[in-house]
């Protein structure tokens, strides 16, 4: 049953949204893609700033809708300056591989590698990827799911959860299956304004709930209590290497910059988009473009919390200290000090403010935000995972056997066909480790979740490893770029709390942050994946590979 807090407003909010995505789900699919390159890389004609748009959308998600108020709930604008280390990241991957993308014309960005090294070490890449992604992607839909379930249907049973998670599937299904990455790029657009008015709703609700001016906020951001630093701090220069202190300018120029190198140059996800425009230099700006978009909607999601923390632990302000206001506004602190639980289930400030202090109208839109950025996330799963399937797993395998045979070679509109199954094989394994997620959480006491969110860091480190060798030191074989990416997934896995607690005793067990696990992770990757040599044969491969990519492109 759908939670009966929703009014009237919400409902024709809801009206509006599920015609919008009728409407652009059928406008969008109008025209199909009928070749591979039409359907993977959308036929290389998308403008560039809906390129960019699209990888926004991309690095947003339902994790973000809900993590960024919870960040400025907890903690300061700190996070922002991660940004630094994307603009450095988006130079390097602009000047280094974009531009090796186009030369060699591939459909993913595991092809290089093919190129560098030889087609055993792209299907190595391309399954570690798709490895990386089902937690990944399963993960952030199950949170999604999770948030809709709250929201539509007033609890976390598994029925409401697992009905919310097949609503998300289908209408990402929906989106992409017939007309590719086009279409996704299109529905990335609608969706990314979508949940960006949402966060700009609930900012004008929150800031007409607080009784104060702009100079008394402000005021409380900076001295938010005693022994508390200002909430508006943006750059950390203090040498904390803990998880406490990531977000520090060491971090940012190190960890920070290996992670978007590895996000928008080496994760599918992210770089099949950049590959839709029509050559490396539009590539490179829709990246960049993309980066100074980030600032400004990441900093909306910020305000959210910071805006929340003075509604939920200001009294003073929200109650001023007229005296009979003591109790109600100790009532209102401590429930915004410990937000609490939700059948069970903990959740963030900003889903505690959207179940029960959040205004009609406003409520609704802030659903199908949570929505939107769901299914732009999904969106960009399934085409990127549908990509890797065929280009880099099926299409190879399916070609040699038919020269083996002697059979002609399939016409490539047979490849566009083989996407859009491999696309439905995808949203169902995404929807199954969604709920398997649930199910995990519920019955056992492994924290699946927080590993499966932070899974793509463990395949980072072994890719990172691998295409810094092959492209910058000129080595590397088959066999050492297997044993790099196991080398980089299992030495970050081994680094993680929970792992520690299994296998360390208490005074051996530490605390990194996650961006110094991805440069340790990262060194021994690249350690192991030097050790092997390019075959000698490399150079008439290549040159055989290329021509191939000519005669399918």
């Amino acid at each position: 049953m759908i939670n009966a807090h929703y009014e009237t407003l919400d409902w024709l909010v809801f009206a509006a949204y599920a015609l919008l995505i009728a409407l652009t789900a059928w406008w969008f699919n109008r025209k199909q893609a009928n070749t591979s390159a039409e359907y993977f890389l959308g036929g290389k004609a998308m403008p560039t700033w809906m390129v960019a748009v699209s990888v926004l959308a991309t690095s947003q998600s339902a994790a973000t809708f809900i993590g960024g108020p919870d960040q400025g709930y907890q903690g300061d604008l700190s996070y922002l300056a991660t940004n630094i280390g994307a603009f450095i990241a988006a130079l390097v991957v602009a000047q280094v591989l974009i531009p090796r993308f186009y030369q060699y014309r591939v459909y993913t960005v595991y092809e290089l590698l093919e190129q560098q090294v030889g087609p055993k070490a792209k299907r190595r890449a391309g399954l570690m990827y798709l490895f990386g992604r089902v937690f990944a992607s399963g993960a952030r839909l199950y949170m999604a799911a999770i948030a809709v379930a709250m929201i539509l249907y007033g609890n976390i049973a598994a029925s409401s959860v697992i009905m919310a998670t097949l609503v998300l599937v289908v209408i990402g299904l929906a989106y992409s299956i017939f007309g590719g990455i086009r279409t996704v790029i299109y529905s990335d657009v609608i969706q990314c304004l979508v949940y960006t008015s949402a966060a700009v709703c609930v900012i004008v609700s929150l800031w007409l709930a607080i009784p104060a001016d702009f100079s008394t906020i402000i005021e409380a951001l900076q001295h938010p209590g005693p022994e508390r630093g200002s909430k508006l701090a943006l750059f950390k220069f203090d040498l904390d290497f803990t998880a406490a202190g990531v977000f520090n300018m060491a971090s940012v120029l190190t960890g920070f910059v290996l992670l978007n190198i590895a996000a928008f140059g080496l994760d599918q996800d992210m770089t099949q988009r950049v590959l839709t425009c029509k050559d490396a230099r539009s590539g490179s700006r829709a990246i960049m473009l993309s980066i100074a978009m980030v600032i400004p909607v990441m900093f909306l999601f910020i305000v959210i919390g910071l805006l929340l923390f003075v509604f939920y632990q200001r009294p003073d302000i929200m109650l001023g200290v007229a005296e009979g206001a003591t109790e109600r506004a100790t009532e209102w602190v401590t429930q915004g000090a410990n937000i609490g639980q939700f059948q069970g289930e903990k959740i963030t400030v900003f889903m505690h403010y959207v179940l029960n202090e959040i205004p009609a109208g406003v409520k609704g839109l802030v659903t199908i935000g949570i929505i939107a950025a769901a299914i732009s996330t999904l969106n960009s799963g399934l085409s990127s995972m549908a990509s890797v399937v065929v280009q880099d797993i099926y299409r190879p395998w399916h070609e040699k056997r038919q020269r083996q045979q002697g059979v002609c070679l399939k016409e490539d509109h047979h490849y566009v066909l083989v996407g859009r199954f491999a696309m439905l094989g995808v949203s169902l394994a995404l929807g199954s480790m969604a709920i398997l997620c649930y199910f995990w959480q519920q019955y056992s006491q492994m924290p699946l979740l927080k590993f499966a969110l932070s899974v793509m860091v463990f395949s980072y480190s072994g890719l990172l490893g691998v295409y810094f060798t092959s492209l910058f030191l000129g080595r590397g074989s088959e066999a050492s770029v297997l044993a790099a990416l196991i080398v980089g997934f299992v030495a970050t896995l081994l680094m993680q709390p929970y792992v520690q607690d299994m296998l360390l005793p208490s005074q051996w067990q530490f605390n990194l942050g996650f961006t110094w696990q991805l440069c340790i992770g990262t060194a021994l990757a690249t350690l192991v994946c030097a050790l092997g040599r390019k075959p000698k044969q490399l150079s008439q491969a290549t040159r055989h590979s290329i021509l191939q990519e000519v005669r399918h492109g």
